[in-house]
């Protein structure tokens, strides 16, 4: 970790298990070495440093492109690892950063969702997941978290009283030449079993 991730991640450690009885089942699973790709359910605007907590390393996420427009901002989530992605239309330099940080052995984390729900409920995958999971190369990891919904959901102004669970799943590297679909129809595909392990984990 560098020293900005690693004053953030202090910071979020702080938050989680100080005020959100912050907990991770399944932890024992975090423990290999290698690439992956992270896959969570998005509630809040808490998930990517809560999902963060869960890991000993430095991991990498994707922040929304317009908030790098932002002078302070940019130069925060640069420094916190952050790799910029336009969320309607993942763009080729946003794929390309990844595949690096994958070949590197880096852990990535996505948001198969696109976006926070505004319900708490899961969403259906976006079939950019498909394509980032297609041409990264590395296993994906699926996570759930709960109860950042409740502790700042979409639209809250303060922060509020929750329990935080992170639940690690099993990686999972899918068999691409098996699948008899191609270009947008596999990535969906992809993109829509990767959300269904996600909806298989449960407190």
């Amino acid at each position: 970790m560098n020293f900005s991730y690693w004053l953030g991640y202090r910071f979020f450690s702080e938050l989680a298990r100080g005020l959100y009885d912050y907990r991770v089942i399944g932890a024992e699973k975090l423990q290999f070495s290698g690439p992956a790709l992270i896959a969570s359910n998005h509630d809040s605007f808490l998930d990517p440093p809560f999902v963060g907590q869960a890991f000993d390393e430095a991991i990498h996420y994707f922040a929304r492109k317009s908030l790098f427009d932002h002078p302070l901002v940019g130069k925060v989530l640069r420094s916190w690892q952050a790799i910029p992605i336009d969320r309607d239309k993942p763009d080729a330099s946003s794929l390309k950063a990844t595949i690096r940080l994958l070949r590197d052995g880096k852990k990535v984390l996505i948001f198969p969702e696109g976006t926070r729900s505004p319900d708490g409920k899961l969403q259906k995958a976006e079939a950019g997941v498909g394509l980032f999971i297609a041409k990264g190369g590395a296993p994906v990891l699926p996570v759930r978290i709960f109860g950042t919904h409740e502790a700042y959901p979409r639209g809250a102004k303060t922060l509020r009283p929750a329990r935080v669970t992170v639940v690690i799943g099993d990686l999972w590297s899918p068999d691409l030449p098996s699948y008899t679909q191609t270009g947008k129809d596999l990535y969906q595909t992809l993109a829509d079993e990767v959300m269904h392990r996600i909806a298989e984990l449960t407190l």
